[in-house]
């Protein structure tokens, strides 16, 4: 059997790595455009890092009415079904948590170490504060709210990437990851789009890493050991447990999760590590197959996720 010649670029995107993946490299120009069009759109949209988004605009007007544009109302959307689906260990409304934690800019600015802070146990304001209509694209947060899509809206602009890609190659297959966020679109390649398993998007591929294939759907990797900070002698890191505001303190250092779509991939492995030890059991009874490795570095393979060797993967939708 033939492999599949493919084409690939890399390059950075919304503070992360990306990488563009195509099953018709002389299409892969085309294919980068359309990733970086949608990644563009997202950042003015959602960014919460530069004072010119909407969403900025947005959380600097508390109590009000305001009607936002289409991509944003879809992020907004996306978020509030996410913490509704997990009962609010994903919730969007840690945007001042997240940011008086140390994390207020883009992660590559963020000083690796720094004076110590004071976190004082407060619970998030809580995704129900939010008042969103998506049939008029309307939004009102409460004074003292600020909202984060970080991930989520990282998750659909995967989503949304692969599939204008998709548009303009006409045919054969692509990949788009955006920081570990992945998802596929078109036709894959023969055996499926084979994804190395790690705990750092960035790393280098490598035969000795565990790897799975997909042919649809999307995956995602969530955890406590990549975006980390020092302040103090404290380390932190950007996954905050709503009930408390803080850093949530996990059993599962990485949770990896693949779904009908990257968003759901990335819903359901950012609300495992909130949820820690129920984590297994909300997975299975969605039947959302899940690599979780514990903090002493023990890989958990549930819902279907297959052995160390390579396998193939049906992505389930949330």
């Amino acid at each position: 059997m033939t492999a599949t010649v493919l084409g690939i670029a890399e390059g950075r995107a919304l503070g992360g790595s990306l990488r563009v993946v195509v099953t018709r490299p002389r299409a892969l120009t085309a294919a980068r455009a359309a990733v970086e069009e949608v990644v563009a759109a997202i950042d003015v949209a959602a960014s919460r890092f530069r004072e010119d988004s909407e969403l900025s605009r947005l959380n600097a007007s508390p109590d009000r009415v305001v009607k936002v544009g289409p991509l944003l109302a879809r992020a907004i959307e996306a978020a509030l079904r996410g913490a509704e689906l997990t009962e609010g260990a994903v919730d969007p409304t840690i945007g001042f948590a997240v940011r008086i934690a140390g994390y207020d800019r883009d992660f590559d600015s963020v000083p690796a170490r720094g004076g110590p802070l004071r976190l004082v146990a407060s619970r998030v304001p809580g995704w129900s504060a939010v008042r969103f209509s998506a049939a008029t694209r309307t939004v009102v947060i409460p004074r003292g709210v600020e909202l984060d899509l970080g991930a989520t809206a990282k998750a659909l602009a995967s989503d949304m990437a692969a599939a204008a890609a998709a548009r303009v190659i006409d045919g054969g297959g692509v990949l788009v990851s955006l920081g570990g966020d992945i998802a596929v679109a078109g036709e894959a390649p023969v055996g499926g789009w084979t994804i190395q398993a790690s705990e750092d998007s960035g790393a280098e591929l490598a035969d000795a890493e565990e790897t799975v294939s997909i042919a649809s759907g999307g995956l995602a990797t969530s955890g406590t050991t990549v975006r980390r900070w020092m302040r103090g002698e404290v380390t932190l890191h950007h996954i905050i447990d709503p009930a408390t505001g803080l850093p949530v303190d996990s059993v599962w250092r990485t949770a990896t999760v693949a779904a009908g779509s990257c968003v759901d991939a990335n819903i359901a492995s950012t609300a495992a590590i909130v949820m820690g030890e129920r984590a297994p059991r909300w997975l299975r009874e969605r039947g959302m197959a899940a690599r979780l490795v514990d903090r002493d570095g023990v890989v958990h393979r549930l819902a279907g996720w297959p052995k160390a060797a390579e396998s193939k993967l049906i992505p389930t939708i949330l």
